[in-house]
């Protein structure tokens, strides 16, 4: 079994504020999911999830505020759930002993803080949530004007991989006209969809303009990352954000 490899944000954010971002490296789970799958609603055995999460868990400073996601825009604070798990698509923490989590394998996970180290947050942008608003809405449930707001993007599906249809791309489109830019048309009314682009451009009209990240493709780094597009039945990596005391 390959060693757990951990990845974090690469971002000045402040020193309080943590990130963790899992592989597919290092856990039990056998093919297909093989192997630091962390998600319980995806055929594994759930046993071996367990083991995953618990070697995941000894990173942290709690158990990280799990979701249900449903690709909407729904925020919920991850430090009053209660171990509850609710439909959401993100949550946000005002203060330490609270972890953020997503879940993805294409989508993209989005961590946010501001720049004093008060808040974080963290989103997942499936290509309907991003087109109906998560980042936005996660975006005020922080509370502090956007300008002081850092965001990163986490592995997602790349531009060279994400096949999308017209329906999608007349989605952004009509939000935005700028939204055109993120659409390469490869005929058949079909386009390559740049997620990351579609998150900046959403990012800066909220007023979040320092963004980092976006340089993954979950798609083509077969041996780091799930891809459902890819693979179908698979795993789920973790995005993680929390402030220490």
């Amino acid at each position: 079994m390959s060693a757990t490899e951990y990845l974090s944000a690469g971002w000045a954010a402040p020193s309080r504020v943590r990130t963790l971002v899992t592989t597919r490296a290092g856990g039990e789970s056998q093919a297909p999911w093989a192997s630091f799958n962390l998600a319980m609603h995806v055929g594994d055995d759930a046993l071996a999830v367990a083991h995953n999460r618990e070697a995941l868990r000894a990173h942290l400073p709690a158990e990280p505020a799990w979701l249900n996601q449903v690709h909407g825009v729904h925020v919920v604070d991850a430090g009053k759930l209660g171990g509850t798990v609710p439909d959401a698509d993100a949550s946000v923490a005002h203060g330490a002993g609270a972890v953020c989590v997503v879940m993805t394998a294409d989508c993209l996970p989005v961590l946010f803080c501001d720049k004093a180290g008060s808040v974080v947050g963290a989103a997942h942008a499936g290509w309907r949530g991003l087109a109906d608003g998560v980042l936005e809405a996660t975006v005020a449930a922080m509370g502090v004007p956007p300008g002081e707001i850092l965001a990163w993007l986490g592995p997602a599906i790349g531009p060279d991989a994400f096949e999308v249809g017209a329906e999608v791309r007349a989605h952004f489109v009509a939000h935005a006209t700028e939204a055109a830019a993120a659409f390469s048309d490869i005929g058949e009314g079909k386009y390559l969809a740049d997620i990351y682009l579609l998150a900046r451009q959403r990012l800066a009209e909220a007023g979040v303009t320092d963004v980092s990240g976006g340089e993954h493709c979950t798609v083509i780094e077969r041996d780091r990352f799930f891809s459902y597009r890819r693979d179908g039945v698979t795993g789920r990596m973790a995005s993680l954000i929390w402030l220490e005391p």
